[in-house]
């Protein structure tokens, strides 16, 4: 399975949620590539989109390696991916500062995006985690376990395409998975993607917007 676009791959992954239409979900979307996809979704299923600020934490020397991740919120979660850490030797100082460095990128993203809005209340409702797609895990295991925390009632997540073996590694994380295509051979994201051009702020911005006379939803 091949998608034109994240567009495309959001059209197709909200006709598999469709389930969830008439349950009043929240849609949540990864930044940046997650919410082109995650904005379809949201709109198909008339639900609010929002985001899950996550930044990965790269080795020193090789940035696509995780390291684990961090996301933002009054007590930032931080996922640390032990196997890793301890095969490139990296200390506890390198590893918090990278932390740091990924929070003050969060927090610029933040105002960027958000400017002062608060995030949604996801308590007790049915939150749907999206992303353009899955390779390391990383972020996505942090987006999940920072939502899980703040206590929806179902936490699905819902990807165009993941790598199997992490997809089979999150499912212990969610209530259900939604994965269009997790193909054996999987090299990365990009391959299953005629466009997967980098998006842009600009481009987040116009898509987390209120859309004019619309009633704004619970935040807290």
């Amino acid at each position: 399975m091949r998608f034109e676009s994240r567009a495309d791959a959001g059209r197709r992954l909200a006709a598999a949620l469709s389930a969830y239409a008439g349950r009043k979900p929240i849609v949540l979307a990864l930044p940046r590539g997650g919410v082109p996809v995650a904005a379809v979704v949201a709109a198909a299923l008339n639900a609010p989109l929002d985001l899950v600020l996550v930044r990965k934490i790269g080795t020193p020397g090789q940035p696509e390696l995780a390291l684990g991740a961090i996301v933002d919120g009054a007590n930032p979660m931080i996922v640390r991916n032990k196997r890793i850490l301890a095969s490139t030797g990296t200390s506890a100082a390198a590893f918090d500062a990278i932390c740091q460095r990924e929070m003050a990128e969060i927090e610029r993203r933040r105002a960027l995006y958000l400017g002062r809005q608060e995030p949604l209340d996801v308590t007790g409702r049915v939150v749907i985690v999206v992303d353009d797609g899955i390779a390391t895990g990383a972020t996505m295991r942090a987006a999940l376990r920072a939502t899980r925390r703040r206590g929806p009632a179902r936490l699905v997540l819902a990807v165009p395409v993941a790598s199997p073996d992490t997809l089979e590694s999150l499912r212990p994380e969610v209530d259900e998975t939604i994965c269009l295509t997790n193909p054996e051979g999987f090299l990365g994201v990009g391959q299953f993607y005629d466009d997967f051009r980098q998006v842009t702020d600009d481009e987040v911005v116009a898509l987390v917007a209120p859309v004019p006379g619309e009633s704004s939803p619970t935040r807290r």
